[in-house]
Formats: C-alpha cells, sequence, structure tokens
C-alpha cells in the first residue's frame, strides 16, 4: 500500500470513528477504531481524482496544494483538503472565476445529515481555497467571504473527578502505565505531543518539555513531581538505547503509537472500573479542569493547553463555574 493510499485510508477512519462518536457519544472508541481499521484494510483507499470535474478547478486546486505544500501542511491535511475539494468540483461544474456564493451556499446545503462540525470543516477548506484564490489575484473576489460558520455545538469535555484519577492510578500495573498516566494529566498534552516525545526533550532541572502542537507552534509545558518520579522510575528501568519517550515492551523496541497508548489508557481505566469512556484526551480535559477549579486564571491554562483561540480553553471556565456553584451551595452558612 502506497503513502498516499495509507493516508488517505487513515483520514476516512478517522472520519469515519469522529462521525459514529457524536451520534453515539458512549461508543467504546477504541474498539470502534479497531473494528472499523480491520474492515477498511481489506479496501484499497484512495483520495478522490476530481474526475468529471471542470479542467479549470482541477488545475487551480493542483496549484493550491502544491502552494500549501511549501507552506509545511502536513500530507494528511493535504489529502483532506484534495478530497473535500474532490467533492466540490464534481458538483461544481465551473471555472473558479464563475463560481458564486449562492453555488458554496447550494453545495453546503446537500449535507443536511453532516453534524455542523463536519460543514465547518468543509466551509474552512473552501475558504481557504479560495481566499488564496483572491489573494494569488486568480480571482476578482472571495465568494465565500460572506458565509459564516455554522454555530458549533457546544459539548462539555468530560473530565475524571480526582476520585476517579486516583482509581486509574492505583489501577495500573507497569512502570510505563503509571508514567503515562502521570504525564498525560500533569502536562496537559495532546496525545500526538506525548507520542512524539524523546527522552533528550525531558529538561530534568525545570521539571519541563518543549512539545510542537498544533499548527507546528511550540510550547513549554510542566511536570509534577509525581510525574517526574515515575517517569524516572519508568526510564531507570529500561535496558534499551531507544531515543523515544515511551517504548514497546517487547523487542525490536520502538515508539509506542498512537492507538498504542489509546489502547492502554483504556484498558487501565477499564481495569479501575470506570464506567465512562476514557482516552488520552480525557486526561488532557481533567488537567484543564482541576487546574482552573484549583484557582489557575484562564489565560495561563490556555497557554498551557497551547489554544490558540481563547473560546475553545472557555468551555473549561464553564465547567468551573459550576463546580464553584455547587461548592458554593455545599459549604455557605446561611
Amino acid at each position: 500500500m502506497s503513502i498516499a493510499t495509507q493516508s488517505a485510508g487513515e483520514l476516512l477512519l478517522t472520519q469515519i470513528s469522529s462521525e459514529v462518536t457524536s451520534l453515539c457519544p458512549d461508543v467504546d472508541q477504541i474498539r470502534l477504531h479497531m473494528k472499523l481499521a480491520g474492515i477498511l484494510s481489506l479496501y484499497d483507499i484512495r483520495p478522490a481524482q476530481l474526475p468529471g470535474a471542470h479542467p479549470d478547478i482541477q488545475e487551480k486546486v493542483r496549484l493550491f496544494l502544491s502552494a500549501k505544500k511549501l507552506e509545511g501542511l502536513s500530507p494528511l491535511t493535504l489529502e483532506g483538503y484534495q478530497l473535500e475539494l474532490g467533492i466540490f468540483a464534481k458538483k461544481v461544474q465551473k471555472p473558479v472565476t464563475d463560481i458564486t456564493t449562492s453555488d458554496i451556499r447550494v453545495f453546503l446545503g446537500e449535507f443536511p445529515d453532516l453534524k455542523t462540525s463536519s460543514i465547518s470543516k468543509k466551509l474552512s477548506v473552501l475558504k481557504s481555497f479560495f481566499g488564496w484564490l483572491t489573494e494569488e489575484e486568480i480571482i476578482p473576489r472571495d465568494p465565500t467571504r460572506k458565509i459564516k460558520p455554522p454555530k458549533k455545538e457546544q459539548r462539555m469535555p468530560k473530565a475524571l473527578s480526582i476520585e476517579e484519577l486516583e482509581m486509574i492510578r492505583e489501577a495500573c500495573q507497569t512502570y510505563r502505565e503509571r508514567a503515562l498516566i502521570e504525564v498525560l494529566y500533569a502536562t496537559g498534552c495532546r496525545l500526538s505531543e506525548v507520542q512524539a516525545l524523546n527522552r533528550d526533550d525531558i529538561n530534568w532541572q525545570t521539571a519541563s518539555a518543549r512539545v510542537i502542537g498544533k499548527g507546528n507552534k511550540e510550547r513549554e509545558v510542566f511536570f509534577s513531581f509525581k510525574a517526574m518520579y515515575h517517569l524516572r522510575k519508568y526510564l531507570m528501568n529500561r535496558l534499551d538505547q531507544e531515543p523515544a519517550l515511551f517504548i514497546t515492551e517487547r523487542q525490536p523496541y520502538r515508539r509506542l503509537s498512537k492507538r498504542a497508548i489509546q489502547r492502554e489508557i483504556h484498558i487501565i481505566a477499564q481495569r479501575a472500573g470506570i464506567q465512562k469512556s476514557v482516552h488520552p484526551h480525557t486526561l488532557r480535559h481533567t488537567f484543564a479542569t482541576l487546574t482552573l477549579n484549583n484557582g489557575a486564571d484562564i489565560s495561563t491554562v490556555q497557554a498551557l493547553l497551547g489554544h490558540e483561540d481563547p473560546a475553545t480553553t472557555q468551555v473549561y471556565a464553564q465547567i468551573s463555574d459550576e463546580h464553584k456553584k455547587e461548592q458554593y451551595k455545599k459549604y455557605h452558612v446561611q
């Protein structure tokens, strides 16, 4: 299987998993991902090639993708752009100079069963494409400029309580399991950020590390005393020379994959008897919620999480406000 085919398959797997999870929030995400991966592996999945599209839009899409590749966008992001623009080009058979705002609204209206976030993603790709065409003076006006993204569905992130966090800690059976839990919770890092960490990235003097987050942006994250203790214990018991921070338990030793980390967190949570679905991002939610509940200001938490948009962090602040209300009712003397 080629890299392009593999990327398209991974993208499709992510999209299907996302849609199913939105319809059934309590679904076991690890088992769903594994089942879908098994089914999709039987097929040769390739990105759409814009068959039947107007030659002009085909050419402009190729130019756009080449420009974005030079800007450093990841292969997976480029595959996503190609898939979305392929669907659009097949529906709207016009040269780019003739495409109107109405054409785009009609196109977006043809997906009534898609959730709001999926429509927003389609619009975001189109805005990027037509914005680039306008900047390059290929078209005089951006037809997406007047189209506002649909209102976001406000879904509260699910965080662990302090009691649940302790249950998970106690359920860990190996040095690696405990180190993983502590690092994910202490840093509030995304799964991809922790998975990419190397031993040399850890500054033991300052109990911190530099991670590369979304948009290829670097930020500093910090480790708690517990995280440093259990991470050091895990590394001291390793006999390999592999630079990756978290590795497989059997030879040949290699960096632990994102899917393997997800599975490990899922197994620990099941062992702990936690009823709700727990995944690496749950520990990120827990970090944000408990840090705010403990008095941290929202701008600091935003910086620690690597959120570009303050509104994203604001969701945790709403949870924190609810916590304060509960505490007030419980402890206020009438």
